[in-house]
């Protein structure tokens, strides 16, 4: 497939002559947020393009498997979503393109440049901010009781809320969480986490509860828990538990305290050929415009991360609701949130990933 031109309309003009892939692998999250991608982004570009998407569901395992494929020299990934920190990994490791975002993203409609209408959450030269999300609880509110839930550390009391609740199989979140409810001050939570005697005092935490937790890894797991009874309460993206509760209409509700804001977005594997790395730019390009990015709001309850698509933001496309209020941002939902630290995870993940999984083989 040959361009000589601008592949799109609105999208940056190519390489005279460049050869494009007709088909290319997005790798995402599955459930309703891959959805939500296929109907704000992929269904749209094929239509302009033809080009073929595959759909894999592997973002979970996005930095061990992409190591691998680096090891061995055969990168069959074009596009990638992952969370911010595993973005910062994989760009230090030279496993992730450098993209500039003022010549190979699109400016804001009103000229602004990509690099000022993202903002700081650009938060890696090889990281393109798709939504700004968090990880909340949902809890069932038939089996609370006569009183609902509304501090995190409800998650670790047994006795007011007797039952399974459903974390995520990772310590990222959990750690935090469970020195909080421990006593340690929020701003003081990643300076206790640098030490081997504050990872030993979260897990001990834990411990509290790890008798009664059923450990989730896809992001479908907890709402489908939730929906069947089996926990009183669990953790998930808030997009998932919005489809829970609004689209399924199942007894469920939010518990938004200590939610930790996050950064979802794309990145390009390092070792394209040419023709693909070249379809790669010209999707995230038109991907992570700005009427796009206000697009997935239409379809799951997460923050655009332009500034430009925010006022763009309306209405479920299904359902006809107001999106605004379902956002993890929202002044009512964001009354006390915690500060989600990259920086930090990046740095130290890979050594608690390994004290965090002996722990839970105990």
């Amino acid at each position: 497939m040959k361009f000589t031109t601008t592949l799109l309309a609105g999208t940056a003009l190519t390489v005279a002559g460049a050869a494009f892939a007709d088909e290319m692998t997005i790798v995402s999250w599955g459930g309703a947020y891959s959805k939500s991608q296929l109907k704000a982004y992929h269904e749209p570009y094929s239509a302009k393009t033809g080009v073929t998407i595959i759909n894999d569901d592997s973002s979970a395992e996005a930095v061990a498997k992409l190591r691998a494929m680096n090891e061995a020299g055969n990168v069959t990934w074009d596009v990638v979503d992952v969370v911010a920190s595993d973005a910062i990994r994989l760009c230090d490791e030279g496993l992730a393109m450098e993209i500039d975002a003022d010549t190979q993203l699109a400016p804001a409609p009103d000229g602004t440049p990509a690099s000022e209408d993202f903002g700081e959450l650009r938060v890696s030269d090889c990281f393109i901010p798709q939504i700004v999300y968090s990880i909340t609880f949902g809890y069932r509110t038939d089996l609370v009781g006569d009183k609902a839930p509304t501090d995190i550390c409800a998650v670790f009391d047994l006795k007011a809320y007797p039952g399974k609740r459903s974390l995520e199989k990772r310590p990222i979140n959990n750690m935090e969480w469970a020195l909080l409810c421990d006593g340690v001050a929020k701003g003081d939570v990643y300076d206790v986490l640098a030490t081997a005697e504050g990872q030993d005092r979260a897990l001990a935490k834990l411990d509290t509860i790890k008798d009664s937790v059923v450990w989730w890894s896809a992001g479908a797991d907890t709402p489908q828990l939730l929906a069947d009874g089996e926990v009183i309460m669990g953790s998930t993206y808030n997009g998932r538990l919005f489809s829970v509760i609004e689209e399924q209409k199942q007894p469920v509700a939010m518990l938004w305290d200590a939610q930790v804001f996050d950064l979802d977005g794309w990145i390009i594997p390092a070792g394209l050929s040419e023709e693909r790395k070249q379809r790669a730019l010209d999707y995230i390009y038109f991907a992570t415009d700005t009427q796009r990015l206000a697009d997935q709001a239409k379809y799951i309850s997460y923050g655009p991360a332009r500034k430009s698509s925010a006022p763009l933001v309306g209405k479920h496309a299904d359902l006809g609701i107001d999106m605004a209020p379902h956002m993890p941002t929202d002044p009512n939902n964001a009354k006390n949130t915690f500060l989600y630290n990259y920086e930090f995870w990046a740095d130290y993940r890979d050594d608690i990933d390994a004290k965090f999984q002996a722990w839970l083989a105990k």
